[in-house]
């Protein structure tokens, strides 16, 4: 922090921080999701990062999607599921999940609750690649996977 930058503090109170614009996930709607909102905590340029905060109400879900960038997660609030490449599981409050690049992902709120999560991703990155029909299909080659995705996308 040089002098030209004050301290930043932010308080935090009901899963919200002062001066934190709550928003909505993603400004484009062309892409599935349900229930969920975005807070991004820190952003500045002399971050080579970000991190920010997504929370979904129960029976939410983030986009199915991929891109070359990778995030680092960690579970915050509730209970959840998260789907990573053709594996699905069970997350808990301070589970850590590592997204590589190019990996299918998503984020799901199974357990009637609300469901939160931390993320820490590359401040400049591309675009998210939504799945193809073939895609979809190669996912549902497993059963699991398939269980899933079936419950996401109704």
């Amino acid at each position: 922090m040089t002098a030209t930058e004050p301290a930043d503090f932010r308080d935090f109170r009901d899963f919200r921080w002062d001066a934190v614009e709550h928003r909505p996930y993603k400004e484009d709607a062309s892409a599935a999701f349900s229930a969920i909102s975005r807070q991004v905590l820190f952003e500045a340029p002399a971050l080579a990062c970000e991190l920010r905060y997504f929370e979904m109400q129960a029976g939410g879900y983030s986009t199915l999607e991929r891109h070359q960038h990778m995030h680092g997660v960690m579970v915050f609030r509730g209970y959840g599921h998260c789907l990573l490449g053709s594996t699905v599981r069970a997350v808990a409050p301070f589970d850590l999940v590592r997204i590589p690049a190019w990996i299918w992902h998503q984020f799901r709120a199974t357990r009637g609750e609300t469901f939160g999560f931390l993320c820490m991703v590359n401040r400049e990155r591309d675009r998210p690649q939504l799945p193809t029909e073939a895609d979809l299909a190669a996912l549902r080659a497993n059963a699991e996977v398939a269980a899933f995705l079936d419950e996401t996308l109704r």
